[in-house]
Parts: structure tokens; sequence; C-alpha cells
């Protein structure tokens, strides 16, 4: 059977698919894609999966994939990471007979991405891009896919998702954000990119960012044109998004875990989804927020979100006639709704643009702003603090900045100290560096070696030479 191709690949492989769930690192698991399919999902992607990880290691193939195989979790496009065309395409014959599309991750902007070569810092590489894309398209039995995020200017982001077309994708993924845009600088994804792609290209677009509701989905159809419509952060706070329905938390919440007992998933996710959804409610019985971080069994978790499921019910009892709900919600925190991500304080503005997400932090002191690594740092040490003004302060080296030794006689880190008291063959008894004792000891040695003599080589007959061959002896 032919492969299938754009909008034939669209409407007959993926059902013409508009309510998408994106791929999500430890978060769009088998489970959950379940649990959304359940309530209006129509089309699933799996988490990113590494592709040099996904050929080496059979047992992160199993648990990402092989395991997962359900009837129910069609269609499904897998997502990769690469920066190799050939890593690429190997990864993705392993993992074309478990999926209807294989789609390259062009759009993750975390630091990781950036240290592994990935996602949106490959958006700058067309050649590179071109030739991976092309190399898929040929050597695969299902179409490729992209999902890309925006350059600033339109008419580059069209020419590079003209170039991806050209080279073979078959479904573009546009998400309305630059790769600058992450954590509390996400700001406000651009629908006009989005219509201004669509416009320009013959193959079948999903548009992600600004989706909080079903009005959303609908709007950013009508607005941009696109066949369909991507969901993140708004699914993870509200997997009835596309039914158009805000249920009660506890609702999901059972209905997630009894899925999870079917087909189980590392603890770490299931933590992670219930803290979404009781995200609104943790902001008010917050005793239970480190209860659920500590619990170390599944029954456990369940324990936590029934015990709060019972302090909402308990909070509708004592609810007064015409009360509205508090903090600006939209509803009551017990129903599912969407979250806005807080953004820079208002004095980033007038300091001149935006800080980066250390200097928000930095700023702020508090567990408010800081990042989830350091929250969990400072659970596991109330004490720890994050103020720049209390840290040590080091004398820096002369050089390179870092910290210099306390006793380097250069005053410079152990790093310029070894390669200078290398260079001079000088001694740094501060940093254990010892290149000129080292040498004058070897040459003392030397010089107190005995000369060699060569041995002479002895004549025949002579004592120690051969004996001297007489007469007839060899007759």
């Amino acid at each position: 059977m032919p492969k299938l191709q754009g909008f034939e690949f669209w409407s007959c492989t993926l059902g013409g698919a508009r309510h998408v769930v994106a791929p999500m690192v430890d978060q769009s698991e088998l489970a959950w894609r379940l649990l959304s399919r359940r309530h209006g999902a129509q089309l699933c992607y799996t988490p990113m999966l590494h592709a040099q990880v996904f050929i080496r290691d059979a047992n992160y193939r199993k648990e990402n994939l092989y395991c997962d195989v359900c009837p129910e979790d069609r269609p499904l496009i897998v997502q990769f990471c690469a920066n190799d065309p050939e890593v690429f395409v190997q990864a993705a014959l392993l993992a074309q007979d478990y999926c209807d599309a294989i789609d390259l991750n062009l759009g993750c902007p975390q630091m990781i991405a950036k240290r592994g070569h990935y996602g949106a810092f490959l958006q700058e590489e067309w050649d590179l891009l071109q030739r991976m894309i092309l190399l898929a398209h040929e050597k695969l039995s299902v179409p490729v896919t992209c999902k890309i995020r925006v350059f600033p200017e339109i008419d580059k982001t069209v020419r590079y998702a003209q170039m991806l077309e050209k080279a073979g994708c078959q479904l573009l993924t546009v998400h309305g954000r630059t790769k600058e845009q992450k954590g509390p600088l996400s700001g406000t994804a651009s629908w006009e990119h989005i219509k201004a792609v669509r416009k320009a290209v013959a193959i079948p677009v999903f548009a992600n960012g600004n989706i909080q509701c079903l009005r959303d989905v609908e709007r950013c159809i009508q607005d941009t044109g696109v066949q369909g419509v991507m969901s993140a952060e708004g699914n993870l706070h509200n997997p009835a998004l596309f039914e158009g329905r805000s249920p009660a938390v506890w609702e999901l919440a059972e209905e997630y875990l009894d899925i999870v007992r079917q087909h189980p998933c590392p603890l770490s996710y299931v933590r992670a989804h219930l803290f979404k959804l009781w995200h609104h409610t943790l902001q008010v019985h917050q005793q239970l927020r480190e209860e659920l971080a500590k619990v170390k069994t599944l029954e456990g978790i369940a324990a936590v979100s029934q015990d709060l499921k019972l302090r909402c019910q308990e909070d509708i009892s004592r609810q007064k006639e015409g009360e509205k709900p508090s903090g600006g919600l939209p509803f009551f925190h017990w129903i599912c709704q969407p979250y806005f991500r807080p953004g820079p304080r208002e004095g980033s503005k007038e300091s001149g643009g935006a800080r980066s997400k250390r200097a928000l932090e930095e700023e702020e002191g508090s567990t408010d702003v800081l990042s989830k690594n350091k929250q969990k740092k400072k659970l596991r040490n109330p004490h720890k603090t994050f103020d720049p003004s209390l840290k040590p302060k080091y004398a820096k080296c002369d050089q390179c900045g870092n910290p210099k030794g306390n006793r380097c006689v250069f005053n410079l880190c152990r790093g310029c100290c070894k390669k200078r008291a290398f260079k001079e063959t000088a001694d740094c008894p501060g940093h254990g560096l010892l290149f000129k004792t080292k040498l004058e000891k070897s040459l003392v040695w030397k010089g107190a070696q005995p000369q060699l003599q060569e041995p002479q080589q002895a004549r025949p007959g002579e004592p120690g030479g051969f004996p001297e061959v007489v007469g007839s002896a060899l007759a």
C-alpha cells in the first residue's frame, strides 16, 4: 500500500483530527493519552524520545513504546529529538510499526535541548534539517511530520515552513512562540505567524499556543485556518478541555488513577499529573502539597487525592449563596480550569526589557518564582536560601574569573595555575603542583647514576671469545 501524504494522510490515517494532545516529556504517557481520548482528544503524541538512546537501549524502547501498544491509543504519532539524519531514521525504523507517523522535534526550547543540540536549537541549520526530513521521507513506511517554533520575523518563519514541506514533511505543527519565549517569559503565542504559514504551505497545519478552553480551539481554527489545534498546558490542567467541560477535579483524578492501575507508569508521572490537576486546590490546602510530594506509592497518591476531595466537599458545604471564586479564578478551586502562567514583574519592563528566569529567581528569593529543581532542594532543606547576597564571596582568578586558590602563589584558579606552573617550571604548594621540585629531583637522580660502558667484543681465542677452529675439525 502506498504511503499517504499531506491532506490525504490527515483525513484518512488521522481521521481529520482537530483536537490534538501535544508531546510532553514524562506527561503524555499511555495512561494520560487514554484519559484524554475519552474526553475529546482525537490524536495524541508520545513524549519526546531521544533517537540515540532509542537505538541503543532495548529497555528504553520497551518502556516508552513497545509495552504501550494499545488498540485504543490510535492514531498515534511518535516524536523523536535528533540531530543526525542516520540516527533519526534508524530510530524511526524501529518505531514505525507502532505508530501512524514519526515527528521530528524542532520546538523544544529548554536548556537540555541547547546542550544536546536538538529541538528549537536546530532551526537555523536548514541544510541539516533538509537532509534529515528527506532521508526519513525516503526510508520510512509512515509519513514524517515536524513540530516547530516561529522566528520573530513572519517571512522567515514562512520560508522555514516551506523548506520543511519541500524536504518531505507531510504535516506541520507550529507553536506560535519563539525559542526565547519560555517559563516566566512565555508571553502570548502569535497566531499571525501560524496563519501566514497555513496560507503558504500545501500540507495540513496544526496550531499550538494560547489554548485554554474549547472556545479558544474554535477561535484559533477560525482565525488561522489550521486543520487542528494542539494543547499541552491546557490539557494537563483540564483533560476534558476538548469536550468543552470543566468537571470537578476529583472526577478526572480518580479516572486517571484507575487507568494507571491498568497501564502502569512511573510514579513521578502520576505525581506530576496530580499536582497539575489539583493545582488551584493545593494553593488553598497547602499542607497536603507536602504529603503529595513525599508519598511513595500509587495508593498513597490516591489517598492524598481522596483527602483533597473531602476537603473540597467540606468547602462546598460551607459555601455561601452568591459567593464568588477567590484569587481571580473563573471557577472555584475544585473545578478543572486553565492555569495562567505568571509573567515577569512589572518592574522588569521599567528596567529595560525582559530578564532571564535566573534573574527573576534571584530578585525574589522566594519559592513563588523558584525553579522546580530549587523548590525540591528547599523542600529537602527548609533552611536553604538562594539569596545571592548571602552566598559566600570568592576572590577571582586573575585570568579566567573562576574562584582562585586561597594559597596560590600566582593568584590563579587551579586550571590556570597548572598551565603557568608547567610553562615556567615552577611550584605552587597551594595547589600541590611541584613541577620545579620534580625536575630538580630527576636531574639529581640522573647525575648519581654510574656511567654505563659499552662492552668491547672479544676476539676469537681470547678469554671470553669464540674457540679457535683448528685444522680439519670441521671436516
